[in-house]
């Protein structure tokens, strides 16, 4: 199956985790080369598919693994996202494709899925009217309950505010303004959790919950890798694990990161890891931190989902569609 095969990985930069890709790739008889979507263009005249890939002259790479997309002006990042979307109209598997990662990148819709699905979450609220806005605030800080103000666009925990009633005075602080979040109020809900505070990430590849992690600490109440949090190996208990394969099936991602806390409902007697709730879903999720405390090789794991799974059940499909287009 994966003799003589080429996968484009979409990155804008290359480093620990394309270097682990293209080394498991490598493995499996892949050839695997990065791309960066930036370079990518629509040309009509190039080929019968129109679209121009490099690296791949003429031809279209048998399957596409999206590592990342370089942030850019709206207009650039709908053409980059566009190539993913015309990837797929032309047969090529993209993992995980345009709408899913559009899905998963912006937190309102990704609220929203899970919501519908009855994925648990916290309650959030998002809008364009900062006076809704400060209601809620007024609302939630009434019920002795504090929000957290989230760009709708953004990872790593980069620009989150916890906003509510101060502590030391009682005074109700302002709803910030919202010019640095594009003129949007993303709202949810604080949820208290034990000290020293934590959350969970799982990984979900292939519609399967494979590993996951405790990150401890950090800077404050904010527990990204990225923000100083300690990585502790996490069993994968069943309701942990089926809370994170449904958000990840609500959202239609391949692969996922699912960051997860518990549920302030929990009754502190050893339920807190059997209620989880979704705080988030990444479709280009890192995993350099949960490498570092599991047996797992995530590389070879993804590797073997996009080939295994993914490519075999397209193959049919693009077959017909390169010679249609041929």
């Amino acid at each position: 199956m994966s003799i003589g095969l080429r996968v484009a990985i979409m990155t804008d930069e290359t480093g620990w985790h394309t270097g682990r890709l293209k080394k498991a790739f490598l493995a499996r008889d892949v050839n695997a080369r990065c791309v960066d979507l930036a370079q990518c263009r629509i040309d009509t005249t190039w080929a019968a598919h129109g679209l121009a890939i490099p690296g791949f002259g003429h031809d279209l790479p048998d399957a596409v693994f999206v590592r990342g997309i370089a942030g850019g002006t709206f207009e650039q990042v709908t053409l980059r996202l566009g190539i993913l979307h015309a990837l797929r109209e032309c047969g090529v598997p993209v993992y995980n494709d345009a709408r899913s990662i559009e899905r998963s990148v912006d937190k309102s819709m990704t609220s929203f899925l899970l919501n519908l699905h009855g994925v648990p979450t916290p309650a959030t609220w998002a809008g364009e009217s900062a006076a809704f806005a400060q209601r809620v605030l007024m609302r939630e800080a009434a019920a002795n309950r504090r929000v957290v103000l989230k760009p709708l666009f953004g990872s790593q925990g980069k620009g989150l505010r916890r906003l509510g009633t101060n502590r030391r005075d009682g005074t109700l602080a302002p709803l910030p303004s919202l010019r640095a979040s594009g003129q949007v109020a993303y709202l949810q809900r604080y949820v208290e959790t034990a000290r020293p505070g934590f959350d969970w990430r799982v990984l979900v590849i292939g519609g399967r919950a494979v590993a996951a992690m405790r990150r401890v600490g950090g800077k404050g109440w904010i527990h990204n890798f990225a923000q100083g949090a300690t990585c502790e190996r996490a069993p994968l208990d069943p309701v942990l694990a089926d809370t994170a394969e449904r958000a990840t099936r609500a959202l239609g991602l391949d692969y996922a990161g699912v960051d997860l806390i518990p549920s302030p409902r929990a009754s502190g007697n050893g339920d807190d890891e059997k209620r989880p709730l979704v705080l988030e879903v990444n479709g280009v999720a890192a995993w350099r931190g949960l490498q570092s405390v599991t047996d797992l090789d995530i590389a070879a794991a993804l590797a073997d989902d996009l080939l295994e799974r993914r490519l075999a059940a397209h193959a049919p499909a693009a077959l017909k569609t390169r010679n249609v287009l041929r």
